[in-house]
């Protein structure tokens, strides 16, 4: 019997960022899912890693939060989504969960942060499309 390779630490705790991800993007795409923006919500998170490759983390928020309902207190998967990836993406990387990175971007952020934030995007974004494409996209 043949055992398998120890984990080194850093494996262990890659593996365990992974299940984070995939944790907080399961728990975002079952919260839209009952919602009347769930279909929007799906096709967007499908398409939000390539406009980030695209365009970039902030080109991106900036099209998602353009595309919020005028309404102060209304909701729809433009901003559901613009709030879901800043959240992540603020909590791995300054600490603390935000709901807009968009002014941390513009004012704060250095070239190396800015980097490691687009780098965790695309990794929470990939968790997300695949939730998204099981459990909301009707094709």
């Amino acid at each position: 019997m043949s055992q398998s390779p120890a984990r080194s630490p850093r494996q262990s705790l890659q593996r365990t960022l992974e299940q984070q991800r995939a944790a907080a993007a399961w728990q975002c795409v079952t919260a839209a899912r009952n919602t009347q923006y769930a279909e929007d919500y799906g096709q967007l998170a499908r398409q939000a890693a390539s406009l980030v490759q695209m365009h970039g983390l902030g080109q991106t928020l900036a099209f998602l939060m353009s595309k919020r309902p005028k309404k102060q207190n209304e909701v729809n998967g433009h901003l559901q989504l613009a709030r879901d990836l800043s959240r992540w993406v603020s909590q791995q990387i300054l600490g603390e969960s935000r709901d807009d990175l968009r002014e941390w971007i513009a004012s704060q952020a250095d070239v190396a942060a800015y980097r490691r934030a687009t780098v965790e995007a695309l990794a929470f974004l990939t968790w997300l499309k695949r939730f998204a494409e099981a459990e909301l996209v009707k094709e």
